[in-house]
């Protein structure tokens, strides 16, 4: 069965040469996937390339329909593994010839390739990629991406039309293409390639007045649109047709053999490099105000390694054409080593040079000098690159007055205070431009390796100059491969070392910023080395240099301005990985062991306290039930309320359970074990199972380094109900038993009623109604006899869910449910309370109370929709969906059901994931489609198989239903 994608037209799904019936919302989210075709797409960058900043609620729900609509149509087709699911999102992956994006792009790269050795081949490649065009690119979608896309799409096909054109002029068919040229030039009007082939074509054939009109309607056009005037190579085409010339035909197709006007002055600019990859964003963004009225002054900042000089080396070349009287170029050398940065006087002197100044017309004084800068750039139009600048009072006396000039600087340092420029900072490389780099520096022995190329790109953290580097290494050894080098550079202590060469390396580069920072920022720079997590705060910052929040933030903030930290969000540092391992290579020099030991300490305490704070401010109900923490001077971040400490926390969550992991790794263990106690109710309340089960297990494993029995039964029990959230019912049974061991030979009764309550969960959700029962009603005898309320309203409700199932004992059911939604609400447990609503309806549902148990879900959906746990908003939706079902409303059914199972597959929840493919198999059932309900009955059964639990047996019933109504 043949299956074809289209996208440069209409956006369709060709089976056997009919189009698919898709939805339109569906064929836009899968030609999103299909224009990035090869990359993994989260479902939050889908939502933002769907709705951009305005999502609906649905969204993630649409998403999921989306994607499993057109799963449909794919395994119809024979193609399911087109679009497949990975841990990080979607991906398209379509074979050869299914895709005519894909097609387009490999027949122009064929054409291009053909040109110079058989252009007649050539033209043929370009045609034949332009015949796959069938009007406007995604011409009936509708989505914020599409416009944008397609812009970009537009574009490769002028490119490939214009690659087109050249060979056909260069093979002396210029009447073949006048008509389709003047029709694109129409369509097309401020696009200078395509204008200036027209007027070639034109005066080829003889039609030296057309061609002139059209050089006039290209002027006029492109004044009136951006204020500019045509470029060097335009004014020297339309010169030779004014001229009448025979054959002006290399002023155009060969630039370098063009004959151009004699420049005021030399080009003084450095070698543009031959294989510069990428910055296209960046390049647009130095480009776009060249409206030739005004000087434009943009700054081009970033760390050291960049590319920054680089970047603006080629931007000045690309533009050199429209700024004919210079091309300047000078190293004010802030950055350079065993050099002092060059003095304004001496910088205007080499400029003033530079624009043909003799040396006896250049004054003394800096004033002067400046002054006759200006003057001298006011009837000029020059590029000139003002490279490796100290700051802004470095360069304010070199930049031009009023002139048509382009000044482009380049510095480590953000020069923040350079008033009317425009400033750029530039990132490390995206990750096809560093391929595409690589792969231009090492040809075909990267092109072998692509994994391998990838894992080399990440070691050198897609720095420009460790890339360089580390390709330049690999290109003088060819004993190597890809995966050797990448293999030397895994070694955390080696790779600086390896991304080094005998004329330049990146810890030289790194050096050279790191010793001109002051004393301060040295010693702020190197402790952030010691943090074991991505990125830091400003309390924890200054928990580490044991100074004030003020005082931390304000060093950070000039570190990020000399480019040596990054920041990705607002108040939060962090480094790019090469510059990480430099400061704690620098830490380990210029600090003591005791320094560092002390420094680390005094993290932890801020973290663990702070979090302490935070966790009792959102769970006031449980904070005489946590172990108190050792006395601390360490500097606590303040949080004013709930709202505060849960933002503080979700910001803080995965540097929390990091420190805590290199605490026990660290000889701290007690560190590892009182963060995981603390965390435990924020975790387990925000649907953090998985990050809960990493950290008690550590918390486990520190307990045993003390010896510390109790912590140890904490631990396992922590353990043992994490794994049950997550459906791992074996590994709950096991750690909870553990810990019913251990707690009971302590003597640690609040433990012992814990583990007694995850026992009792698992036997209810494996029917062993018997075994739950004895489980919860020792709990909750333990829970009354101790005096906590929290634990024993848990108890009641978990008591109440197992009456309402087992027998459906509703009265006694209601009565413990009821118990436990008053106790909850007594202490403040709104998670609890929501809880609680939630079995109440079902409890409901199940004997046909269908308008109360709708209230009951409700109510506890909207709780947890504003506590934030998006797992246990999952299974209030799947109720919903079951009190439809039970109703008599199957669509309404579906839609509940599968807005939960999306909710499900981001928090991870198994059993929730299971209940909703239950419930749409069940919804599909009433809806007549039995197709679907079969899809999703046979997920539902093998999830339940995973989970062991005997609802996998009701779905191989309920599958053998539907396969005898066929």
């Amino acid at each position: 069965m043949g299956v074809r994608f289209t996208v440069l037209g209409p956006m369709k799904i060709v089976v056997d040469g009919r189009e698919s019936a898709a939805a339109p919302r569906h064929r836009a989210v899968f030609a999103y996937l299909l224009v990035n075709v090869g990359r993994v797409c989260s479902a939050d960058r889908i939502i933002e390339a769907m709705w951009g900043t305005d999502p609906p609620d649905t969204a993630r729900s649409q998403i999921h329909a989306a994607v499993t609509a057109i799963r449909k149509v794919l395994r119809e087709a024979d193609a399911a593994q087109v679009l497949q699911t990975r841990s990080a999102g979607y991906v398209v992956l379509p074979e050869p010839g299914q895709f005519d994006l894909e097609e387009f792009t490999n027949r122009v790269g064929a054409g291009r390739s053909l040109a110079a050795s058989d252009p007649a081949a050539a033209v043929a490649e370009l045609r034949a990629a332009l015949a796959l065009w069938h009007g406007e690119a995604l011409a009936d979608l509708n989505a914020d991406y599409v416009t944008p896309a397609r812009r970009r799409l537009q574009e490769k096909q002028l490119a490939a039309f214009e690659q087109l054109t050249a060979v056909e002029l260069g093979l002396g068919r210029h009447e073949a293409v006048l008509d389709e040229l003047a029709a694109m030039v129409t369509a097309n009007p401020l696009r200078e390639k395509l204008a200036g082939q027209l007027i070639l074509a034109l005066h080829r054939a003889g039609r030296q007045v057309d061609a002139l009109a059209a050089a006039r309607s290209f002027r006029t056009a492109l004044a009136q649109a951006q204020g500019l005037d045509p470029g060097r190579a335009f004014v020297a085409l339309e010169q030779a047709v004014l001229r009448d010339d025979g054959e002006p035909a290399t002023r155009v197709t060969a630039p370098a053999a063009r004959t151009e006007p004699v420049p005021r002055c030399a080009n003084f600019l450095p070698y543009d490099i031959p294989d510069f990859a990428g910055r296209n964003a960046e390049l647009e963004h130095l480009l776009a105000p060249l409206t030739g009225t005004a000087s434009t002054v943009s700054t081009i900042d970033g760390m050291a390694g960049i590319g920054k000089t680089a970047l603006a080396v080629h931007t000045a070349h690309r533009v050199a054409d429209r700024f004919p009287d210079g091309q300047l170029f000078i190293d004010l050398q802030a950055h350079t080593i065993d050099r002092q940065p060059v003095a304004t006087d001496a910088a205007l002197e080499i400029l003033l040079r530079q624009i043909g100044i003799p040396a006896e017309r250049i004054p003394q004084t800096t004033a002067d000098r400046g002054a006759l800068w200006r003057s001298e750039l006011a009837g000029r139009r020059v590029v000139a690159v003002l490279d490796n600048a100290v700051d802004a009072d470095q360069v304010r006396p070199l930049l031009p007055g009023g002139t048509d000039s382009l000044i482009l600087i380049t510095s480590r340092r953000r020069l923040v205070n350079l008033d009317g420029a425009r400033a750029l900072s530039v990132d490390p490389l995206p990750a096809r431009d560093a391929v595409d780099l690589f792969d231009r520096i090492v040809g075909e022995r990267a092109t072998a390796e692509p994994l391998a190329v990838l894992d080399v790109l990440h070691l050198c953290g897609f720095l420009p100059l460790a890339v360089r580097i580390a390709a330049a290494r690999l290109l003088h050894r060819p004993q190597w491969t890809v995966g050797y080098l990448a293999g030397r550079l895994r070694g955390e202590r080696r790779r600086l070392a390896e991304l080094s060469t005998a004329e330049r390396g990146v810890v030289a580069a790194f050096n050279l910023s790191y010793r001109q920072l002051r004393a301060d920022g040295q010693r702020m720079f190197r402790l952030l080395g010691l943090h074991p997590g991505r990125d830091i705060d400003p309390g924890a910052a200054a928990a580490l240099a044991d100074i004030s929040v003020d005082d931390a933030e304000m060093l950070l903030e000039d570190l990020l301005d000399v480019h040596v930290i990054a920041q990705y969000e607002p108040g939060r540092y962090t480094f790019h990985d090469l510059l990480r391992q430099h400061a704690r290579a620098m830490v380990s020099v210029d600090e003591s062991d005791d320094a560092r030991t002390t420094a680390l300490s005094r993290l932890f305490d801020h973290y663990v306290h702070t979090a302490r704070a935070a966790v009792d401010l959102l769970f006031p109900y449980s904070a005489d039930h946590r172990q108190p923490l050792p006395p601390s001077a360490a500097r606590v971040t303040t949080l004013d309320d709930a709202e505060d400490a849960a933002e503080w926390l979700d910001a803080e969550r995965e540097n929390l359970i990091t420190t805590a992991a290199y605490a026990s790794d660290h000889g701290t263990p007690a560190h590892a074990r009182d963060t995981a106690e603390t965390l435990r109710p924020y975790l387990d309340g925000n649907s953090r199972h998985s990050d809960a089960a990493r950290l008690h297990q550590v918390a486990l494993l520190a307990s045993r380094q003390l010896a510390d029995s109790i912590g140890e039964a904490r631990a396992l029990t922590d353990l043992g109900w994490a794994c049950w959230r997550q459906g791992d019912y074996d590994w709950a049974t096991a750690h909870s038993q553990a810990a019913l061991r251990i707690a009971r030979a302590s003597g640690d009764r609040y433990q012992e009623a814990r583990a007694l309550n995850t026992l009792g969960n698992v036997a209810w959700r494996k029917r062993d109604y018997d075994e739950a029962r004895r489980y919860l009603r020792e709990a909750l005898e333990l829970a009354n006899r101790l005096g906590n309320k929290v634990g024993e309203a848990h108890v009641l409700g978990n008591l109440g869910m197992l009456l309402g199932a087992d027998n459906n004992q509703y009265r006694d059911a209601r009565e413990h449910l009821d118990r436990a939604l008053a106790l909850h609400r007594e202490v403040g447990n709104q998670r609890g309370e929501a809880l609680v609503l939630n079995y109440l309806g079902s409890l409901c549902r199940r004997n046909d109370l269908l308008d109360e148990a709708r209230d009951n879900h409700s109510r506890a959906r909207d709780l947890y929709r504003m506590l934030g746990s998006r797992g246990d908003e999952a299974s209030a939706l799947n109720g919903l969906g079951e009190t439809a079902c039970t109703a008599g409303d199957p669509g309404a059914a579906a839609e509940k059901h599968s807005t939960a199972l999306a909710l499900a597959d981001e928090a991870l929840n198994l059993p929730e994931r299971a209940r909703a493919n239950d419930g749409l198999a069940r919804a599909y059932r009433d809806l007549g489609d039995v197709g679907r309900a079969r899809e999703y009955a046979g997920i539902a059964m093998r999830l339940y198989a995973d989970l062991g639990v005997p609802e996998a047996d009701d779905m191989r019933a309920f599958l053998d239903m539907l396969a005898d109504s066929d």
